[in-house]
């Protein structure tokens, strides 16, 4: 790897204008003027207008409204422009479209860059870690492949409100580099190694805030909505150690704080999803009524056929995946979670 990893990110591209990508393009535009570092950021979208507003306007009104963006931030529905020479390249596309768009990227991505995902889905059809995809349309090592996760309602921290995230990478070095880079007053990023277990968290989680959201449409209480939340950490937890993650990153911030939040917060997509279709809509109608992904309806199928490879136990995206094939009604959820045989609480 010739990349210098002992400073920050010069150069950066970030692929897809929705609202976390476009907010994780503010942090690192106000990581750098906090550093004092000068630093050109790119942002790709597809649609033109939004790429005019934000280069005109530095606004993103479609995703981010109200918030102002960093006039560094410069954005290009020319993606060879916007790859051009970046040694950071950070990837926040929709999960399912993420391996074409690979394919159609690779030749333009800088030999050295260290790729970074920012999306939480695991790919229908291969069960594949974003991570994973990754590697193999870009034919990268693991060592310049990282992660981004953790409790990130990115409207929150587009409006500068504190958090905390984690980033993952095998090689440490790389992991502090990126880390550097995304360090904003607002913005407090850790580091693991265990990527496995920060990924299958960030897409657990969404399933589950899928089974809260049904919850709360029906009008359940938060000891329902408690208990849900609580049992998914323990399927999430069965996932990630049957893939090799460790427990400890299921108990911090990319395990259960980000659970909590996607879980709690009608700024999240997929607890929106779940309570519309507890309100008794159809999952068409909750496509229509949304205007961004919900990322747990495409990746429930997938998280619960790895589940079943692996012969992990995992009864509420079960459940879930039952409610959005049509197999189960919404009213018929609380009756299955509480269906189990009895056990020990500790016995995952």
């Amino acid at each position: 790897m010739t990349l210098d990893l002992s400073g920050s990110a010069r150069t950066v591209a970030v692929l897809g204008a929705g609202s976390w990508g476009t907010t994780f393009a503010k942090i690192l535009a106000d990581a750098a003027t906090a550093a004092g570092t000068p630093r050109d950021i790119r942002l790709w979208g597809r649609r033109s207008e939004v790429v005019e507003q934000v280069n005109t306007a530095h606004r993103n009104d479609q995703y981010l409204k109200d918030v102002p963006l960093p006039t560094s931030i410069t954005a290009s529905t020319d993606v060879a422009t916007v790859l051009d020479g970046a040694d950071l390249v950070v990837l926040a596309v929709p999960a399912q479209s993420l391996r074409p768009q690979l394919r159609q990227w690779r030749e333009l991505i800088a030999p050295d860059a260290i790729v970074v995902s920012l999306m939480k889905g695991l790919e229908l059809g291969t069960d594949a870690r974003m991570s994973q995809v990754i590697s193999e349309e870009l034919g990268l090592p693991a060592e310049r492949i990282a992660v981004v996760s953790g409790p990130n309602l990115a409207m929150e921290i587009a409006r500068e409100e504190p958090t905390a995230s984690v980033v993952a990478c095998t090689e440490s070095a790389a992991a502090g580099w990126l880390a550097r880079s995304c360090t904003a007053p607002y913005f407090r990023p850790y580091t693991t190694s265990d990527v496995v277990g920060v990924e299958i968290g960030g897409i657990v989680k969404n399933v589950i805030a899928l089974a809260v959201g049904i919850c709360e449409g029906k009008q359940m209480g938060d000891n329902t909505k408690a208990s849900v939340i609580t049992r998914g950490l323990a399927e999430t937890s069965r996932l990630a150690l049957a893939l090799g993650g460790e427990a400890k990153t299921m108990a911090g911030l990319a395990g259960l704080g980000d659970l909590v939040a996607t879980c709690s917060s009608s700024l999240s997509r997929n607890h929106t999803a779940g309570r519309l279709l507890g309100q008794g809509l159809t999952l068409e109608e909750v496509g229509q009524k949304m205007t961004q992904t919900a990322e747990g309806i495409k990746s429930g199928q997938a998280v619960h056929e790895l589940a079943g490879k692996l012969g992990v136990e995992m009864p509420i995206t079960a459940a879930v995946v039952a409610v959005l094939a049509g197999k189960l009604s919404v009213d018929q959820l609380g009756p299955v979670l509480l269906s189990r045989e009895l056990k020990p609480e500790g016995d995952y």
